[in-house]
């Protein structure tokens, strides 16, 4: 088969389309021929040499895809050859073929194309593990998400509403906040020019905040908070180290978490997975949660689409088409 390479950690021109072994399925896994995959941060991070896969993994990018159901490996039940699908992956996703988890498949929602699909499964689990299942969003709660129009901002504002909470965001551009709007956001912050602090503690603070910032916006997270307010920590772009105020925390009652998704064992993603099958899924088929796909490229352009992502010139997911 043919995968995007990193022969070299650097920049996005070091992404190479190479002929490499083609995978088979182990005990308890599907081989998937990919149709599409999505770019995320963590895959930029992988190339630059940040990120390594975990022990097991596919050597190539990629943390979702869409596709059709090639083989099958001993033990699995449920799935047939031919089906359609998308995945939570590991690696592999920028990629003919992958071998997948049978537990990390999710149906491909009727009425999306493989394109739509594949900009589901990173960003539902991310969001349902930790909005949903971690933080417990409740309706008539108010949920902060920082980076509104990534690919994890949008899918979350609308995971937000659909559980009937008020979704606040940040953005960094007039286009970004308007689109965040059309999403239902009640109110959306540009982060280079006003303060989201403020504007939210002006909306009676923020019981849920999904932060993908880390360090840099810590303790203005915190001030954020509403009384018994929970801060969950889902990414590190502004950095890993910060001083806490332990009295400010204290003084809200809030709570601060922080979670990866790729390094977990196959049997928790398994039941991150299922939980996003009965929860969000039925979200997707009524049409509340929809995919947001900014650009479709062809895989041959990854350098192009982790281009576009660094610079942030996205709103939702850059998708990578194999077909």
């Amino acid at each position: 088969m043919q995968a995007i390479t990193i022969p070299e950690y650097g920049g996005p021109e070091v992404l190479t389309w190479a002929t490499v072994p083609d995978p088979a399925p182990g005990p308890g896994e599907v081989l998937v021929e990919v149709a599409a995959t999505a770019v995320n941060r963590a895959d930029l991070m992988q190339r630059q040499g940040h990120y390594p896969p975990p022990p097991g993994a596919s050597p190539y990018p990629g943390l979702e895809c869409a596709g059709t159901v090639r083989a099958l490996g001993s033990g699995v039940t449920g799935w047939q050859v031919g089906d359609e699908v998308c995945a939570l992956l590991s690696g592999g996703g920028y990629a003919e073929l992958v071998a997948v988890p049978a537990g990390q498949l999710l149906p491909v929602p009727a009425g999306l194309s493989a394109v739509e699909a594949t900009a589901l499964p990173e960003a539902a689990c991310t969001v349902w593990s930790n909005v949903g299942r971690l933080a417990h969003l409740s309706a008539g709660e108010t949920l902060l998400v920082h980076g509104g129009a990534s690919g994890i901002g949008t899918h979350a504002i609308q995971v937000g509403l659909a559980l009937g909470a008020r979704v606040l965001c940040t953005a960094g551009s007039p286009a970004k906040l308007e689109r965040c709007r059309e999403l239902g956001a009640t109110l959306a912050v540009n982060h280079r020019e006003d303060d989201f602090v403020a504007r939210t503690r002006e909306l009676g603070g923020a019981d849920v905040i999904l932060d993908v910032i880390g360090a840099k916006y810590l303790a203005r997270n915190v001030d954020a908070l509403a009384t018994g307010g929970r801060l969950v920590v889902i990414g590190l772009q502004g950095g890993t180290r910060a001083e806490l105020d332990l009295g400010a925390l204290m003084a809200r009652r809030a709570t601060i978490v922080a979670t990866t998704l790729r390094s977990r064992p196959a049997e928790e993603k398994a039941e991150i997975v299922a939980a996003v099958q009965q929860r969000v899924w039925p979200w997707v088929a009524a049409g509340e949660v929809r995919p947001v796909v900014d650009r479709v490229l062809p895989i041959t352009a990854a350098a192009e689409a982790h281009r576009v992502v660094a610079a942030s010139e996205h709103v939702g997911k850059v998708v990578l088409s194999l077909r």
